[in-house]
């Protein structure tokens, strides 16, 4: 035990009970402190920062009312971090700042599974591929659970980045953990590239494997870049 990865779970919705039931089965990991682990907790429940000082690595699940103010507190107490919430990429230089005056190593990611962030090359392949050939329209699908706040996601807005007018269409119903598809259409032909989570496994394994990366690391790393 001594040896593990000592993690601290900032956020117990989905994501962060998966990450939890995969590190009690782990042998490199071991969770030691979870903040917020009541989801309809009074909004006076604070970061467990005692139990985070114990801790490696910060994994951060929450929301983008929150994530900011985490930042702030993990950091001073000089826990590297890896940070799967979404929607706070606008105060990216914000949190450059916090991490650099702090001294410790952030990774973030939209998607930490492994298999949409080779999806994300493929796409950036891809784009300049077709900017060579007007004739092909481009356009973008994402599928996600009833329950998930955001639209469109994280993911597809990564994605619309690498890839110059493209617009994604988004469907929130079900239980979908997330499909996004991107397709270039011509009058002659198609070509449709996808990807479909099964569960939340490999978004769970993504972030420890982040959780890896990060620990000897500093300053704002992306898992894109580092993977």
């Amino acid at each position: 035990m001594a040896n593990k990865i000592k993690i601290a779970l900032i956020g117990y919705g989905k994501m962060g009970k998966e990450i939890d039931a995969l590190c009690r089965d782990s042998e490199i990991f071991e969770v030691v402190s979870i903040s917020f682990k009541n989801k309809n907790a009074n909004k006076s429940e604070r970061l467990d920062l005692e139990g985070i000082k114990k801790a490696d690595i910060a994994i951060d699940f929450t929301s983008k009312d929150v994530v900011l103010k985490n930042i702030e507190e993990v950091s001073k107490l000089g826990v590297n971090m890896v940070v799967g919430t979404t929607g706070w990429s606008d105060k990216l230089d914000v949190v450059k700042k916090i991490v650099e005056k702090n001294k410790i190593g952030l990774i973030h990611s939209p998607n930490f599974s492994v298999g949409v962030n080779i999806f994300f090359k493929m796409m950036d392949t891809a784009s300049k591929l077709f900017a060579k050939f007007p004739e092909y329209d481009v356009y973008g699908l994402e599928v996600h659970h009833k329950a998930k706040l955001d639209s469109p996601s994280g993911t597809a807005l990564k994605i619309s980045d690498k890839i110059k007018n493209l617009h994604f269409n988004s469907v929130r119903a079900g239980h979908n953990p997330g499909f996004h598809e991107v397709v270039f259409d011509s009058s002659a032909d198609k070509i449709t590239f996808s990807h479909q989570a099964y569960n939340r496994v490999g978004f769970a394994k993504g972030a420890l494997k982040a959780a890896e990366m990060i620990k000897n690391k500093k300053g704002v790393h992306t898992f894109e870049d580092l993977l």
